[in-house]
């Protein structure tokens, strides 16, 4: 064990005598690090805030070499979440299959319980996955109500593990794969209309998959609208949620999916390897058992057999979701777009580049995507994203998928300076005038 292992398991041990003294969790104690807000601020002029949003920066250990902006990947866990992380493995590791067998279970359902009461619904309609490919690819899997002859649904900005799934049924169910290209640039009416549009032509249509904000460029869908559109015509919507929850300020529920694939290691801020999979309450009849796993009561963790977990990691959920709580989805909401705006303000002056984030705030998230005028091939992608991290030393991602052509991204996090999203908008200023 490393010696910063090792401190780090010493001091989250040694916070426990100290949180039951108080009659309080270690999760209550990481929330509790959290600042207050200034009274009667709301969440776009906080966000504005660098004092405020340094102290919850300082929450964080993060490398600062290269710019960390490719946070889009997975959320690194604050050091209240690690410390408690840590704890748990160490207890894991001490208490071995005693500990799994006999502890683990009612830990799990606890962590069921929180997260489902995170998200707006009820504890049934949730069972916890290593990701939110994981859920997805069981639901699509899984899901029942396809004839050969029938049709499902995608577009160019789902994630790539979900359209290989999608055309997957092509051959295992009969169906027919509608592949949609979503119009550039992105409007509110017309995201809604190109759905409706696809809706009205293929009328055998049966399930379509939804993608809440893209990981290629950060669309983000009117996704109630457009499943309300499907509801009508009797087809179901799979909801690609990895990018949404806990990065937007909504429920769940409210979305209009009746089954969603979820992460909590991306904006919630959990450990890696901890996801969700949703089944609105009435719908688990529509997907399948997964490879027969037995099911006497129509349970939702029947459809997915994720085997043996990172007992640790889900057992930190809660502490996670109680920092995340403690900061405010719609606080973290307004901060991540905020810092958006200030790079993409400076790519857009500059009339260099193509920016993949659409002028509507509904539309958009924290991450978005640019690409040189001309150059929307996946090499001219990749050179963009090295030259900005050998010339300027700034993390980001090429993207590949869209039909207009690949882009390169950029995400900040919460513990993101204002500073490091101008030093990106001031890289792609330099980088237009050399262009």
């Amino acid at each position: 064990m490393t010696d910063p292992l090792r401190r780090r398991l010493l001091r989250a041990g040694s916070l426990l005598p100290l949180a039951a003294a108080a009659g309080a969790s270690l999760a209550d104690a990481g929330a509790g690090a959290v600042p207050p807000a200034p009274a009667g601020v709301g969440p776009d002029a906080l966000a504005r805030d660098e004092a405020w949003w340094a102290r919850i920066a300082a929450l964080y250990d993060v490398a600062r070499d290269p710019v960390p902006l490719e946070n889009g990947y997975w959320g690194v866990m604050a050091r209240p979440v690690l410390d408690a992380y840590l704890r748990h493995t160490e207890r894991v590791n001490r208490e071995g299959a005693a500990f799994a067998r006999r502890a683990f279970p009612a830990l799990y359902r606890d962590a069921q319980a929180r997260a489902a009461r995170a998200l707006g619904i009820g504890a049934g309609e949730l069972a916890l996955t290593r990701n939110a490919t994981e859920a997805l690819q069981a639901l699509i899997g899984g899901y029942n109500r396809l004839r050969p002859g029938d049709a499902v649904l995608c577009a160019d900005v789902d994630y790539d593990s979900m359209i290989t799934a999608m055309r997957w049924l092509r051959k295992r169910r009969g169906v027919e794969v509608i592949e949609l290209a979503l119009p550039e640039p992105a409007t509110y009416q017309g995201m809604i209309d190109a759905y409706a549009q696809a809706l009205e032509r293929h009328p055998r249509l049966r399930m379509m998959l939804l993608t809440q904000v893209s990981h290629r460029h950060g669309l983000r869908l009117p996704v109630a609208e457009i499943a309300a559109l499907a509801r009508r015509r009797g087809v179901d919507v799979i909801l690609d949620a990895a990018h949404g929850v806990g990065q937007l300020d909504m429920r769940l529920a409210d979305q209009g999916a009746d089954f969603a694939g979820i992460n909590f290691h991306k904006w919630i801020g959990a450990p890696l390897g901890v996801g969700g999979l949703y089944v609105r309450e009435g719908r688990a009849d529509a997907i399948d058992p997964y490879l027969g796993e037995p099911d006497p009561h129509g349970a939702v963790h029947a459809r997915v057999h994720t085997g043996t977990v990172n007992f640790a990691a889900f057992m930190a959920l809660p502490d996670a979701l109680d920092l995340h709580e403690a900061i405010g989805t719609a606080r973290k909401q307004a901060r991540l777009q905020f810092l958006a705006g200030r790079w993409l303000d400076a790519a857009r002056a500059s009339g260099a580049y193509e920016v993949l984030a659409p002028e509507d705030p509904r539309l958009r998230s924290a991450i978005a995507s640019v690409r040189l005028r001309g150059r929307a091939s996946a090499q001219d992608a990749r050179a963009l994203a090295q030259r900005l991290h050998d010339g300027f030393g700034i993390q980001v991602v090429a993207r590949e998928g869209l039909a207009s052509g690949a882009c390169v991204r950029a995400t900040p996090a919460v513990f993101t300076r204002a500073t490091e999203a101008d030093r990106l908008g001031d890289a792609l200023a330099e980088i237009a005038r050399d262009a």
